[in-house]
């Protein structure tokens, strides 16, 4: 006597499965077609290797990169990048987590006004948002620095983070907070020693997107970083492209270069953003 095996309540069949497993490896393939080509055409060693890809799978070579470390100010523009990025990201989330702490602890005058108008800022594009920030920075003797490019970048990351923190802040229990003041914690106490800790997954999101929003921005950085010797890695990639002629195989191997940073900090902080885009901060 044959017994047909029921399948249980969210078990997907094999047809189901198939296109499952279909669509997504459609979908990597989308994902790191574009990745892989930028690094394969960085490796033809000739300015028109790219329109003729067989020329690089006979005769690979590293002499772009060589170029590009040991002819150009590559390294000025790595060192540049770093600072922007790593101050964007610990003022930025510094900012955003104190905001995001305040609005989903304090009940204050203003804390929904707060918040959307976190969200208006964001409905800007940044066309609209060049010419007074330029005003701005040079009022303040900020543009052409670093610590000008850092506010301008916070001020991009600082909105999304707090909405993001916030949320996350909601869900770690108010009775931690109460027993950080019987413990004689004052407010910032409790939110450095206690919060700040369970806190750590969403922070690694929020440093993880606020890293990238600085790490490979052109836009800002072009309009306001005037001196070459301020140039980010970004800026310094455009230096590629002149009026009549386009450097493909010398923007590929910086492209690479410049992916290799983003890639290592993404494998620092992957565990905790992992947990944090899909866990709450605490757990039971």
């Amino acid at each position: 006597m044959s017994t047909k095996k029921t399948r249980g309540r969210g078990e997907r069949g094999p047809l189901a499965s198939a296109g499952l497993h279909s669509v997504l490896a459609v979908a990597a393939f989308v994902a790191a077609f574009p990745v892989a080509w930028v690094a394969y055409i960085s490796l033809g060693a000739g300015e028109f290797d790219y329109q003729h890809p067989n020329r690089i799978a006979a005769h690979p070579s590293l002499a772009n990169y060589d170029h590009v470390v040991n002819h150009t100010d590559f390294f000025t523009w790595l060192g540049n990048s770093t600072l922007i990025a790593a101050g964007t990201t610990v003022v930025g989330v510094l900012v955003a987590a104190s905001a995001g702490y305040a609005v989903s602890r304090i009940r204050f005058l203003g804390r929904g006004t707060l918040m959307y108008t976190f969200l208006l800022t964001q409905m800007f594009p940044v066309s609209v948002l060049m010419v007074p920030m330029y005003k701005i920075l040079a009022d303040t003797k900020l543009l052409d620095t670093y610590g000008g490019l850092i506010l301008v970048y916070c001020t991009t990351a600082v909105p999304y983070c707090a909405w993001l923190l916030k949320g996350y802040f909601d869900t770690i229990p108010v009775e931690i907070d109460e027993a950080g003041r019987i413990d004689g914690l004052n407010p910032f106490g409790t939110f450095w020693r206690l919060i700040i800790p369970l806190a750590r997954p969403g922070l690694a999101v929020a440093a993880f997107y606020t890293f990238l929003t600085a790490w490979g921005e052109v836009a800002f950085a072009s309009f306001f970083l005037l001196s070459s010797n301020h140039y980010t890695l970004a800026v310094g990639l455009q230096t590629f492209v002149s009026q009549f002629n386009s450097q493909w195989n010398y923007m590929a191997a910086t492209g690479v270069l410049i992916a290799i940073p983003a890639a290592a900090f993404f494998y620092l902080v992957q565990k905790n953003l992992v947990t944090g885009l899909t866990a709450g901060g605490t757990k039971g």
